[in-house]
């Protein structure tokens, strides 16, 4: 018997595959990358939490589908930001389920437990996302609130025993911390969503990203994670790495919407503008650039953009910049 697991790398979903891996079942568990998880490549950090409770991993990556099929067009609209959590889990058991018949598993396990998040882990959320991901067979078990809900058909058929699961509902952590112990889980992430698309200075990057562009693609949104995030007078688009990490990151993930203000020697953030730009934004744009760099205030410098070199000074005051941030 096998099942696969909704990994999200939290106490939940370890503390779900140990209740069902100490059952004797194989569990794989997958986590379903839409993009907006986190700001960091966790996966091997997942994997080896999986390990700890006795399960495979793989990262499933739905990014553009996502971004196609959900994101911008929920049936059951948004949370208190961007968030189309009932969507986005039915999408998410959606795309399991299709995995049963390939990875040979009979049944889906997920973490969530009844009454937890507001939006997403209530009774009625979850019919919801049960009838919107079709799973007309009754195969997604959630191992941690098991017994405050319908039985389901691994175990109506014995393939789980229910007694084995929990009953658990609430905000309160004190049962999951509990089972911590007992399972001797050390190493497993705070809870606090961890999904983007909750925070609200994420949030109007998307809705200032699509206001302007409703092209939106995977490196699109993968670009509204780092930097300095600013609209300008005529409605150019500017980003500005805020460390040298971001400043690589950016780098790698730049598409042909944008070109990058070349500082040459000058040691400063990678800046990145719409390619289309104006005259007017992009001379404020290079005034914006030079004011996150080592430039000497009012010292005139020669920069880059596109073929041709431009000469610029900074800002009189930095601080002039947060006018036009979308969000920093």
């Amino acid at each position: 018997m096998k099942a696969l697991a909704l990994f999200s790398g939290g106490l939940d979903s370890m503390l779900a595959m140990k209740l069902i891996t100490d059952q004797g079942i194989e569990v794989k568990a997958l986590n379903i990358n839409i993009g907006f998880g986190s700001r960091e490549d966790k996966s091997e950090l997942m994997a080896r939490r999986a390990a700890m409770v006795g399960a495979s991993f793989e990262m499933i990556d739905v990014r553009n589908a996502y971004l196609q099929k959900v994101l911008f067009n929920p049936q059951y609209g948004y949370g208190k930001h961007f968030n189309p959590c009932i969507d986005c889990h039915a999408f998410m058991f959606k795309t399991a389920l299709a995995m049963l018949e390939s990875e040979k598993a009979s049944f889906i396990i997920t973490g969530e437990v009844l009454g937890q998040r507001p939006m997403s882990q209530r009774n009625d959320a979850m019919a919801k996302v049960k009838s919107l991901s079709g799973d007309d067979e009754d195969l997604i078990l959630r191992p941690m609130c098991a017994k405050n809900l319908p039985l389901t058909k691994p175990e109506r058929l014995g393939w789980v025993d229910r007694e084995k699961l929990e009953g658990i509902s609430g905000r309160s952590r004190k049962r999951q911390l509990e089972l911590a112990a007992i399972f001797g889980l050390e190493d497993f992430e705070s809870p606090g969503g961890g999904c983007l698309l909750t925070l609200e200075s994420f949030a109007r990057k998307i809705k200032d990203f699509k206001e302007f562009d409703q092209n939106m693609q995977v490196n699109d949104a993968q670009l509204l994670k780092y930097g300095r995030h600013l609209r300008l007078e005529n409605g150019a688009k500017m980003i500005v790495g805020r460390n040298e990490l971001e400043n690589e990151l950016l780098r790698g993930l730049k598409t042909d919407k944008y070109e990058e203000i070349k500082l040459f020697d000058l040691v400063g953030a990678y800046s990145l503008v719409d390619k289309n730009i104006n005259e007017n934004d992009l001379n404020l744009a290079l005034k914006i650039a030079l004011s996150y760099s080592k430039a000497e205030p009012q010292k005139e410098y020669e920069l880059g953009f596109k073929d041709k070199l431009y000469k610029a000074s900074s800002l009189a005051d930095k601080s002039l910049a947060a006018r036009y941030f979308v969000a920093s």
